[in-house]
């Protein structure tokens, strides 16, 4: 049985993002202690999301800064807890499992973990249904937008990229994850990309690699011909975006199990389909990752708005010219949050729960 930290480690996990569910088996626990030492644990407890130097978080718990520091450090190689290096200071926090400690495994993720992780995702997050904010959205393919309209440069992925001066690129986690439970599709691996300070974590672990914008857009462009749908994480100033298939992404696989995904889907936009143009020659079906595009009796495309997603991926490949993407009413539009935290509070007060750490709470009880 395991030991009393994890439970408690399995708690505060599960005031974060989409939060650390549990499930029947207790599968969730075999995860945690594959990830984590019980000292870990503890010390997991004992961080917030707010970066800290190792001397504070020492004086906070009463222990040696040295040893502190020394744990900290290891735990960010790890990728259990975040890091930021900056000149001649070092701090760390503590982060959700998605995303966070989930996608930080891309290197290190072997097929014990990838198995587990598979049987997590099907008893808990495989049946995810309830209305609540997602940590990522979707936004268009660039060329599925029509420049006459007045679009967001948070909606616009190639305007996120140009806006970003440190960007690296990373294999996809589900994609990894996928691959080493021999479940991989046939799409791009290296495909998610991080910003900032995010990115230079992802390089100093070699988890991740520094591209240039040009690189950057260069693999968009390889994205929206793979077909696969560009998620930012749920703000105007992004820390990342992954780029998604149906059939890997943990996203898109659990909004694809639900009956209506586009109530959980975070998008502004919506397809719809010229009968007249419409050659019913069938690219838009492979294309659409949620199987909202079918073909009727009158070989005419027909799209499931209580499926479509709005991510153009049908859009760009319709020879005939007769699918179109077009921006919701105004009453229905969703401006994301400005940053990645106030996202993170957003989704943690529809949940009933809150960013600060247990452990802190019961200090000051």
């Amino acid at each position: 049985m395991p030991n009393k930290i994890y439970y408690e480690l399995r708690e505060q996990l599960d005031q974060y993002s989409v939060g650390f569910p549990t499930t029947t088996s207790g599968v969730e626990m075999k995860i945690l202690e594959k990830l984590f030492t019980e000292e870990e644990a503890h010390m997991y407890l004992n961080l917030s999301m707010m970066l800290e130097a190792p001397e504070a978080v020492a004086g906070r718990m009463k222990q040696d800064p040295d040893q502190v520091a020394v744990l900290l450090e290891g735990m960010a190689e790890k990728g259990l807890i975040f890091r930021l290096r900056k000149e001649d200071s070092i701090q760390y926090a503590a982060t959700p499992f998605v995303i966070g400690v989930y996608e930080f495994q891309v290197k290190t993720m072997d097929r014990e973990l990838a198995q587990l992780m598979e049987q997590y995702f099907e008893e808990a997050f495989g049946r995810h249904t309830s209305q609540q904010t997602l940590p990522m959205r979707t936004i268009p393919v660039n060329r599925a937008i029509n420049v006459s309209w007045s679009v967001a440069p948070y909606e616009d992925v190639r305007e996120i990229i140009k806006s970003k001066e440190r960007i690296a690129v990373a294999n996809c986690i589900c994609r990894v994850q996928q691959g080493l439970i021999d479940q991989a599709c046939d799409k791009p691996l290296e495909v998610c990309l991080s910003f900032g300070s995010h990115a230079k974590y992802y390089v100093e672990r070699e988890m991740g690699r520094w591209i240039s914008q040009e690189g950057a857009l260069e693999i968009l462009d390889q994205c929206e011909e793979a077909g696969l749908v560009p998620q930012p994480s749920n703000a105007q100033d992004p820390g990342a975006i992954c780029n998604c298939c149906g059939d890997c992404c943990g996203m898109l696989r659990a909004l694809k199990k639900h009956p209506r995904p586009a109530e959980m889907v975070i998008s502004n936009y919506y397809a719809v389909v010229d009968s007249d143009l419409c050659s019913a020659c069938e690219t838009c079906l492979d294309r659409c990752q949620m199987g909202a595009i079918t073909i009727g009796p009158e070989e005419v495309a027909g799209v499931n708005l209580d499926r479509c997603i709005g991510c153009g991926l049908c859009v760009t490949r319709c020879t005939s010219g007769a699918l179109s993407l077009k921006p919701k009413p105004e009453e229905e539009r969703h401006e994301p949050p400005r940053k990645p935290r106030d996202a993170m509070m957003q989704m943690a007060r529809e949940r009933g729960k809150s960013l600060i750490p247990l452990a802190f709470t019961k200090t000051s009880q």
